[in-house]
């Protein structure tokens, strides 16, 4: 029997446990919540270790068999990688590579800029429809902001986001408790993307999925599933991982209100607090699964070929062999390394429109709402279920003093 760290201790403090593993056991043997053995690393020099590690691989559809053989009995080891499998994500040279090839210009600098204004746009609009004292500002506003942006950047039409969004959210919060409910979001979610595909085809658009059509039309650089399986994954990680980025850093700045009026005072200091937001408590906690494909030794451990690797990225940025006082919140700290965007040939492709989504986002918050507080005792703030991502679920705010009327 193998005992799991993602127990209720972990759901109500994860940086705890975090703690307790990096000082007794960085790399340690434990299961996951669908009783799935693993390898956790905590450490930071051995998480980036192990994500630049060739002996370490991403390719699920390769090796299936992998992941039945660390299952305990009456585990269950699939998500939506089962039905997704074919993205730069789950893969490895020269594949990974190809793929990131096609995708990569939908991310350059320019592009980017000439999203601002939409992005500030939606911003604004989400803000004017907010009610006017008190909301739930991720589900209110955190959420809905980058489902929106994806949605423009990928060229989902704007009447099919609000289905997006609560199939990505069942796809990421569904696999803590229910496996075929993130399968069926998953399939439901590809099934979408198909039939999109096929309209970008007889009506192309200046947008990314009509861009991957034409690559996959011009020269078969993309396949037919690789195509679909892409855009199912831009789909949901441009869009899990900034809400959390919004939620979990204005959570932070209420909690420390010294800081929070730091930023008030110096806007300036928007780009480093984003920073700090993704270092203290950031979006991801442990990245998807790994394989060991021969043995290897981490943090002077020896790990067998054939396990699968769980690499945490919200503990290696609490690692005080990394920081100074790493549980001090800090919107001027220096330098800002962190591993939150990932490290390596797979780290995070839409880092710089995250960054650039987190600034807007908290700007016209800060702006718009110079009151703003927690609407509940912190305490009262609950961490959603799951592995992957590092987020709440809810944060509700008032726009005013609550002494006041």
């Amino acid at each position: 029997m193998i005992d799991s760290v993602f127990d209720q201790n972990y759901l109500r403090d994860p940086h705890q446990v975090y703690a307790h593993l990096r000082q007794r056991s960085p790399v340690a043997r434990t299961a996951t919540s669908q009783a799935v053995k693993v390898w956790l690393i905590t450490r930071f020099e051995d998480v980036r270790a192990a994500m630049t590690d060739p002996r370490i691989s991403k390719a699920f559809a390769d090796h299936p068999e992998v992941f039945k053989a660390n299952e305990l009995e009456g585990g269950d080891s699939r998500g939506a990688a089962a039905v997704a499998p074919d993205n730069m994500l789950f893969s490895d040279p020269p594949d990974h590579a190809r793929l990131r090839r096609i995708v990569v210009k939908a991310f350059t600098a320019g592009r980017i800029r000439a999203l601002r204004p939409r992005i500030e746009q939606i911003s604004a609009s989400l803000l004017d429809a907010l009610p006017p004292d008190e909301f739930d500002l991720l589900k209110d506003y955190a959420v809905p902001l980058p489902a929106m942006v994806i949605g423009v950047l990928l060229g989902v039409p704007e009447p099919d986001w609000p289905r997006m969004i609560r199939l990505s959210s069942t796809t990421i919060e569904g696999s803590a408790r229910d496996p075929k409910a993130v399968l069926a979001a998953a399939e439901e979610t590809l099934a979408y993307l198909t039939d999109l595909c096929a309209a970008k085809r007889a009506d192309p658009a200046d947008d990314l999925i009509s861009a991957m059509v034409h690559v996959h039309d011009e020269d078969g650089r993309i396949s037919d599933v690789e195509l679909v399986s892409t855009s199912w994954l831009l789909l949901v990680a441009g869009h899990e991982t900034t809400v959390h980025l919004i939620g979990n850093g204005m959570r932070a700045l209420l909690g420390h209100p010294d800081q929070l009026a730091r930023l008030r005072a110096a806007a300036g200091l928007l780009p480093d607090a984003i920073e700090e937001f993704l270092r203290y408590d950031g979006p991801i906690s442990t990245a998807t699964f790994r394989y060991t494909t021969e043995p290897v030794t981490i943090g002077g451990v020896d790990i067998p070929a054939g396990q699968l690797i769980l690499v945490s990225l919200l503990s290696a940025n609490r690692d005080a062999g990394q920081y100074d006082d790493p549980d001090r919140f800090d919107i001027t700290r220096k330098p800002a390394q962190h591993v939150a965007f990932g490290h390596g040939i797979h780290y995070c492709l839409g880092a710089p429109l995250a960054r650039v989504e987190g600034e807007i986002a908290f700007r016209q918050l800060l702006e718009r709402f110079p009151a703003l507080e927690l609407a509940v005792p912190a305490d009262r703030l609950a961490w959603r279920e799951g592995m992957l991502m590092h987020g709440l679920t809810a944060l509700p705010v008032r726009t005013r003093p609550a002494t006041d009327g």
